[in-house]
């Protein structure tokens, strides 16, 4: 099974608009138009059997639709390939009995990005859902690191990763573009005595910049020899597959996975098995449902 743990899509009415903003706010060029369909398009044609869909609640006011959404988008995951995760924002009231609800809802876990939510992930508010998420058995995948777009403030880390650690021990916590975007150096030093997991969401292969006559700074992401030495340093079996569609190219990205000097065995792991018995799903879709 080959399972892309990030991916982003947006409601068919607003993903023209969605996309739009972002990709001007971070100066980058979408892979997908941003909706269910051409994240499925994009899934056939790199060979993914499921990606796992992200959403980002930035209000309070969200959590709830995003949920309902997300329950609706879970019923179709044998037509569609794809599942989505949760939403949660760290001023929502009702997060304990909102959680209860999406865990019962057979939601596999929730999203949480520091960056757009403006909260420190050691902050108090984070860690209460932290661990209430992981007592009713949801995975959390935050965002680690600095965001792309320009001068964005850092809220997740890897000191805070550490903190919360410390605080609330062995969590089902996977930490987004390889525990800290443009922050890895530090995150190579302080996160494998951590237990958490690592996806590699944009973090192999260049970005692709909406006009690179005007983009100032690296294109480059992490370095193949580091991405090596992460997986060497945490073991492949924290390490899982993610693309950021539609700010990266699916198929390229397992592409740049494959191609690194690793065994059939860590291939296997990283590409989706890992993710797999993380979230509980056997190698058949069925039990996802």
């Amino acid at each position: 099974m080959i399972l892309d743990i990030h991916t982003h899509i947006f409601p068919f009415e607003i993903a023209s608009l969605a996309v739009d903003k972002l990709k001007r706010a971070s100066r980058t060029r979408p892979f997908t138009d941003g909706t269910s369909a051409g994240l499925v398009r994009s899934r056939q044609e790199a060979g993914i059997d499921l990606c796992a869909v992200l959403p980002v609640a930035t209000s309070p006011q969200q959590v709830v639709r995003i949920n309902d959404r997300a329950i609706l988008t879970n019923t179709l995951t044998e037509e569609t390939g794809l599942f989505s995760f949760g939403g949660m924002h760290p001023d929502f009231e009702g997060w304990k009995s909102e959680l209860a609800r999406i865990a019962h809802a057979g939601v596999k876990g929730i999203k949480l990005h520091p960056v757009f939510q403006r909260v420190r992930l050691d902050d108090p508010r984070y860690l209460r859902i932290l661990d209430c998420a992981a007592g009713l058995g949801l995975v959390t995948l935050v965002h680690a690191g600095l965001d792309v777009e320009e001068g964005a403030e850092v809220f997740c880390t890897p000191q805070m990763i550490l903190h919360v650690s410390r605080e609330l021990g062995r969590i089902p916590l996977i930490l987004a573009h390889m525990g800290g975007w443009r922050q890895w150096d530090e995150a190579e030093e302080v996160l494998p005595q951590t237990p958490f997991y690592l996806d590699t969401s944009y973090c192999t292969g260049p970005i692709a910049p909406l006009d690179p006559e005007q983009w100032e700074g690296p294109v480059d992401t992490m370095p193949g020899g580091q991405f090596v030495r992460f997986v060497r340093l945490f073991g492949a079996d924290r390490i899982l597959f993610g693309s950021d569609s539609p700010w990266q190219d699916q198929k390229a990205g397992l592409a740049r996975i494959r191609a690194f000097p690793l065994t059939e065995q860590e291939l296997e792991g990283i590409l989706g098995g890992n993710a797999a018995r993380l979230l509980g799903i056997p190698a058949g879709r069925a039990g996802l449902i």
